[in-house]
């Protein structure tokens, strides 16, 4: 049965359009079909990072609003059949997407894939809500310090009363991937612990994505981490959690850190 899929936060460049690629490429690396969905009218950033940025003819908005049919505006990936991109519109704005409208985009996309990755813009706004709407599961992306912490606890209690699921009284897993950690610096009090970030937004440990150069190199040559450096620290943590996402039990593994800590960590709040 097909899953959608929200990637979302609160807080604006905490790496959700990362995420996006990286999670999409992965359960497609795994055998899965795989769309991923820009959201971010207007502002729309996972056509480069996918490296489909001339390939656009057709987007979310045309879909919606039956100027084009869903076909006509997917994007097969070049170098993964099993993943597909349904890109936003650069020259609207959110106003464009109607309930109906992505409600109808969101059924065809279940009848054709196994998984529909949306990449939600940040905020709380309209955009943010139809991104998750129709979520079935949702992976809410923080960074280890305190404003992007408390904006992903808003969005969580948003999860939890504007979808689709929320209001039938049906429940929506929800997942934390913690973005561009670093244990060093943890360590020293410069940014939250994992500890202390799990105890504050209180929902399963999916990834723990750590600080690399690889993500920002991947970003712009326009290719998934996943497919680009994928034995990098933050391949390995997005092919994990891809891995998680379809029911398979993985160590997590958060690279520096003791080992000690991590057994602790993993059987109480991973995925």
């Amino acid at each position: 049965m097909a899953k959608v899929l929200v990637v979302t936060s609160g807080k604006g460049g905490v790496g959700k359009t990362t995420t996006t690629a990286a999670l999409g490429a992965a359960l497609a690396q795994g055998g899965q079909s795989v769309c991923v969905v820009d959201f971010d009218v207007g502002l729309r950033n996972l056509d480069l990072v996918m490296g489909a940025e001339r390939r656009v003819v057709y987007d979310l908005i045309n879909v919606v609003q039956g100027d084009a049919k869903l076909p006509q505006a997917l994007i097969r990936d070049k170098r993964l059949d099993t993943l597909s991109l349904l890109p936003a519109s650069q020259t609207r704005d959110k106003d464009a997407l109607t309930d109906a409208g992505v409600a109808r985009v969101i059924a065809e996309l279940r009848e054709k894939f196994d998984w529909i990755v949306c990449d939600s813009p940040a905020g709380i706004e309209r955009g943010a809500t139809l991104a998750m709407r129709h979520a079935d599961v949702a992976v809410v992306v923080t960074n280890p310090e305190v404003s992007s912490v408390r904006d992903s606890d808003r969005i969580i209690g948003l999860l939890d009363a504007k979808t689709a699921r929320a209001e039938k009284g049906e429940s929506l897993d929800k997942h934390l991937i913690l973005t561009r950690y670093d244990p060093a610096r943890a360590e020293r009090g410069e940014m939250l612990k994992i500890d202390d970030v799990l105890e504050i937004l209180s929902i399963p440990l999916l990834a723990v994505v750590p600080e690399s150069e690889e993500v920002l190199k991947a970003s712009n040559v326009g290719s998934p981490v996943t497919l680009n450096a994928p034995q990098s620290a933050p391949a390995r943590a997005y092919a994990d959690a891809a891995r998680r996402l379809r029911g398979e039990s993985v160590a997590m593994v958060v690279p520096s850190e003791r080992r000690s800590f991590l057994t602790k960590l993993f059987p109480r709040r991973a995925a």
